[in-house]
């Protein structure tokens, strides 16, 4: 059974330090195809190289040029366009670092000026030469404060829409240049011009002419949208995009970015309803976005659930039963005991009470022990759950060869949640009872056990990562785990001074713990790691 879409593809992001190695490529690519997908989006920020800007992509596991052509050949044997998936305003922050291209302000390139286009040029021209395609994605999203710093010095004040407008022209018509015929460029900057500066809205609204105007003809919107949960929320947002253009596509989110575990069913609760939306509306291009915001942790073979549903429903197939049949035909292991890679995350089953994505297991993982603020999410009995779901998950690694790896890592990852996730809380607790007894044994036991298990699920992640992605990046997850097993033998040793007399009293645990953002006793959502591992300033993450 055929899909529903001309073009129906899966947008791989290898910006957030995990650039997909060729091996993946060539086993990754042609299971695509066998679900029905035909084109892959390559987000790439910088991660690529570009004739004459050595700087672009500097240490960050660029793919050389062979690579890319290589990528380009293993794509077309499987039956797949690769596309180019790029940004020519905002979200450039990794290559505006080495101060070779001018800023405007945050991670925004500066409009109007000759090098910005001169970059963008050579961008466009080495992607060029090594894809086939005519298509091209160049982005220009969520670029907020665009005009707000040194263009405002420069030019004076503009409207945001204006920039937009004159920006746009130029990258076109570059892109025009280097033989792209189709041109691609996500609709939120010009929807928030006439929406109170938000992208969504809950009702049908008239698009005004000068913002139809503002987008060239010759120039493809992309509606993307990863958060809602029912058709006419999509529908109002389809009516709006088709004022807009009469070749809108649409990009739907796989939820790849919310830390180490996937969130597969959560991609099912609002993709399931956009796809409707999509064939109802007569949509005729659909992509599939996998972020990885934060880090990259997440395999993007820990999707295939979700990807092989939402490509079942593009066929017009909702039965999940016929689905889960399907998919253990093509994979050989049970859609159930794959989507136990989701378990992590939905540890107290916050995220099935309340239909909304949750991701303790990173969070909890990096929450600090004495100041983990975090910990006021703890309901408690979490460690027993992770040690239970443990047992499952390395149940299915030695039943799967081929996706053994993830399920072990996922296995490593429970381990150590079942120690660390309510330590912090538990010494606390201790702390404030004066129950020094209760203290040594957990620095003696506990925190011993806890170091122990993040260091063997940092190799079970080490193994996962090498297995998909380059070796670029994954410096960030031995920061950062390196970071939580030293803090870890650091809190043990001044926990022990205390109890043994040497310190008169441990500060940060006389702190009270309150509601964060309203929430306690519930897991949420929260995946930004210089953020949350401490409430003090974590400036080299940034």
């Amino acid at each position: 059974m055929a899909n529903k879409f001309k073009y129906f593809g899966v947008m791989l992001d290898v910006s957030r330090n995990a650039v997909i190695n060729l091996d993946m490529y060539k086993w990754y690519l042609p299971l695509l195809k066998k679900m029905g997908y035909n084109c892959v989006f390559l987000y790439a920020e910088d991660t690529y190289a570009v004739e004459g800007e050595p700087y672009f992509g500097y240490m960050r596991g660029r793919y050389t040029e062979e690579e890319m052509r290589a990528l380009d050949e293993i794509a077309t044997a499987s039956g797949i366009e690769v596309i180019p998936c790029v940004q020519a305003l905002a979200h450039v922050n990794a290559t505006l670092r080495w101060n070779h291209v001018p800023i405007d302000t945050d991670d925004i390139m500066l409009v109007d000026n000759d090098r910005t286009y001169e970059l963008i040029d050579h961008m466009f021209a080495s992607l060029s030469k090594c894809f086939k395609t005519r298509k091209i994605h160049v982005g220009m999203d969520e670029a907020y404060m665009l005009g707000r710093g040194k263009h405002l010095d420069i030019h004076g004040y503009e409207p945001i829409g204006e920039i937009m407008k004159r920006h746009l022209a130029r990258v076109a018509e570059i892109a025009k240049k280097h033989g792209y015929e189709d041109v691609m460029l996500w609709s939120d900057m010009y929807l928030r011009a006439f929406n109170g500066g938000g992208y969504y809205t809950n009702e049908f609204k008239k698009v005004p002419k000068e913002i139809i105007d503002a987008i060239p003809e010759d120039v493809i919107p992309v509606y993307w949208d990863y958060y809602h949960h029912n058709e006419r929320d999509y529908d109002i947002h389809f009516d709006i995009h088709k004022q807009m253009s009469k070749n809108t596509w649409f990009a739907g989110g796989a939820w790849s970015w919310g830390g180490f575990m996937p969130h597969n069913d959560y991609s099912l609760l609002t993709m399931g309803p956009a796809i409707r939306s999509a064939i109802k509306n007569k949509v005729k291009n659909v992509f599939i976005t996998m972020w990885g915001d934060d880090g990259a942790e997440c395999s993007k073979v820990a999707m295939l659930p979700s990807l092989f549903a939402i490509s079942e429903f593009a066929k017009g197939n909702e039965d999940m039963e016929l689905i889960k049949s399907k998919f253990k035909r093509l994979t050989g292991i049970s859609y159930d005991d794959f989507i136990l890679l989701d378990a992590p995350n939905d540890i107290d089953g916050t995220s099935r009470e309340y239909a909304g994505p949750v991701n303790p297991s990173k969070y909890m993982l990096f929450s600090d022990y004495f100041n983990g603020f975090l910990d006021v999410t703890v309901r408690g009995g979490e460690g027993e759950k992770y040690r239970a779901l443990a047992e499952k998950l390395y149940k299915v690694a030695s039943s799967s060869r081929k996706y053994g790896y993830l399920f072990k890592s996922a296995a490593r990852l429970s381990d150590a949640l079942a120690v660390k996730f309510e330590l912090g809380l538990k010494t606390r607790e201790a702390y404030k009872k004066g129950d020094k007894a209760e203290l040594r044994r957990l620095a003696e036991q506990d925190y011993p056990e806890a170091a122990k298990l993040i260091r063997a699920y940092a190799r079970a992640f080490e193994e996962q990562w090498f297995r998909e992605n380059k070796p670029c990046g994954f410096d960030v997850q031995d920061i950062r785990l390196g970071a939580i097993i030293q803090r870890t033998e650091s809190c043990r040793r001044r926990i022990l001074n205390y109890v043994d007399g040497k310190l008169d009293s441990i500060p940060e645990l006389e702190e009270e713990l309150i509601p964060y953002r309203g929430f306690e006793k519930r897991s949420i959502y929260c995946n930004d790691a210089k953020y949350y591992m401490t409430t003090n300033s974590l400036a080299f993450l940034t």
